[in-house]
């Protein structure tokens, strides 16, 4: 087998055996990423010359039998939105095309500290508005699956770079969907955990309170792994929970008997890809076989959720992206005076969609549209969290599709915003609520494209839809596929 091709678990065991060293499984990986991201377009930025660095001092690290974490000498990479020291960070935007870091986000530190080795920067959608991948302003990430359609987003290089083996693992953010959707896309694994469980220090921020860090990994062991290295309390984040950390890895039992697992009504409704409402039902019927009980439940503002979603992430959105103004970094435009350097430095520094939720969440919190827009979606948003807080107190988890369709085509949304902002309707909900949840793969449509299957759970029990997505993993093949270009 190819090294690159190995799961997180699996080439962490290798590095401890020394049967494989970081320095072949990181040249093995860069010569995947010359191989196939003229196709793919996963990645903004390499690191080729500080990974190899980092790969010998893992494997020094290793051969003198030192402490070690599953995440020595690990090949990973990371979506081009975190901070990363004198590694160039764009955000997939032209506002910061060559801004330089000086510091590392906490994640990334945490990263560094137990050994990985960061192959680069994956390419987004602009500050990680979409789901598609296809408004960087660089070039559009295609899926591995099949090269004319979107790998999803906003974390679209992340999910397409491990589909194809280009690293080992990543990380990406999920603020509405974007790194659930993209794995259901791409056929891996990707988990948003709860809102607090891992530190926003150091990520370019979209809608604060909902973006999130998270993994996207080959499998669910893999994504236990490396959300216990990078979650965890953290003074530099006033929204970082400081609670214990679990032992994920260590929870993943396979035994989900008596689990009481929901379906929502709401989530089964027309608009759904028949082959994915297929898919759902089989793996929800395979949960039950292994023991899990399944009930109906309802969350009935559901409905809602876009439009709030939209609203209270662009209102965010508007308020964070105010700081690009030409003064303190990134791209100045040319202009006589201080407002119009304002106005060229954006101009030509975002893209149209970044501009189209900058007006909108501008709209939605001036004077005399408060209150009717921002004030009542945060009513809204309140009132769909206690929809979930009373199915939580019947369930364990909830089951739902991830996506309503698989990847669609390149360009095949990109003229009409409401149906591009409709793939993330089952996602975004988690977000407004603060919820953990995940998404792997349960099936292939008839073009060969992947379904997902997402598993929501109560907040800050990550360990139970980890275990609930390994138990899955146990009992199907799905998670095995591979891409072939």
């Amino acid at each position: 087998m190819n090294p690159c091709a190995l799961t997180l678990h699996e080439a962490s065991e290798k590095l401890r055996q020394r049967e494989l060293s970081s320095q072949e499984l990181t040249a093995a990986v860069f010569a995947q990423i010359t191989n196939t991201d003229d196709r793919v377009h996963s990645y903004i930025t390499l690191c080729r010359e500080s990974a190899e660095k980092a790969a010998t001092k893992a494997d020094e690290l290793l051969r003198q039998g030192s402490p070690t974490s599953p995440l020595t000498g690990i090949p990973l990479a990371v979506k081009d939105n975190f901070l990363t020291r004198g590694v160039r960070t764009t955000c997939a935007s032209r506002i910061l095309g060559d801004f330089m870091p000086p510091y590392d986000a906490t994640t990334i530190a945490r990263l560094r500290a137990q050994g990985a080795v960061i192959t680069g920067k994956t390419n987004l959608d602009e500050f990680a508005m979409g789901s598609s991948a296809e408004n960087s302003a660089f070039f559009a990430t295609r899926n591995p699956w099949n090269l004319e359609r979107v790998p999803g987003g906003s974390s679209g290089g992340s999910a397409a770079a491990v589909a194809l083996d280009q690293c080992i693992a990543a990380l990406g953010t999920d603020t509405g969907g974007s790194i659930r959707q993209p794995a259901a896309f791409c056929g891996v694994v990707g988990l948003k955990p709860t809102y607090g469980r891992v530190s926003r220090y150091g990520i370019i921020a979209f809608a604060s309170s909902m973006d999130q860090v998270g993994p996207i990994t080959k499998d669910a062991r893999d994504a236990a792994l490396l959300l216990g290295a990078i979650a965890g309390h953290d003074p530099a984040d006033s929204t970082s929970g400081n609670l214990p950390v679990p032992n994920y890895a260590a929870a993943l039992t396979g035994d989900i008997r008596g689990l009481r697992i929901g379906v929502p009504k709401e989530y089964f409704v027309s608009g759904m890809q028949e082959e994915t409402k297929a898919a759902v039902r089989a793996a929800i019927q395979e949960l039950e076989k292994n023991g899990a009980v399944i009930e109906d439940v309802s969350l009935p503002h559901t409905e809602y959720a876009v439009a709030v979603y939209y609203i209270v992430a662009t209102a965010e959105a508007s308020s964070n992206l105010a700081r690009y103004d030409g003064m303190r970094f990134g791209r100045r435009g040319a202009a006589k005076n201080l407002t119009e350097t304002y106005m060229a430095t954006r101009q030509e520094g975002f893209g149209a969609e970044v501009k189209r939720r900058i007006m909108l969440g501008t709209y939605a919190l001036s004077a005399g549209y408060y209150d009717a827009y921002y004030l009542k979606a945060q009513q809204v948003r309140a009132l769909i969290k206690k929809d979930f807080d009373d199915a939580f107190h019947r369930v364990d988890a909830m089951i739902t599709p991830t996506a309503p369709t698989t990847a669609f085509k390149i360009g095949e949304k990109t003229q009409d915003p409401l149906q591009m902002y409709l793939s993330d309707i089952y996602t975004i909900s988690v977000n407004l609520a603060g919820l953990p949840a995940l998404s792997l793969p349960c099936g292939f449509d008839p073009q060969g494209l992947p379904i997902g299957l997402q598993i929501i759970g109560k907040p800050f029990d990550e360990a139970t839809i980890l275990n609930l997505a390994y138990a899955y993993e146990q009992s199907t093949e799905w998670h095995r596929k591979k891409p072939v270009l």
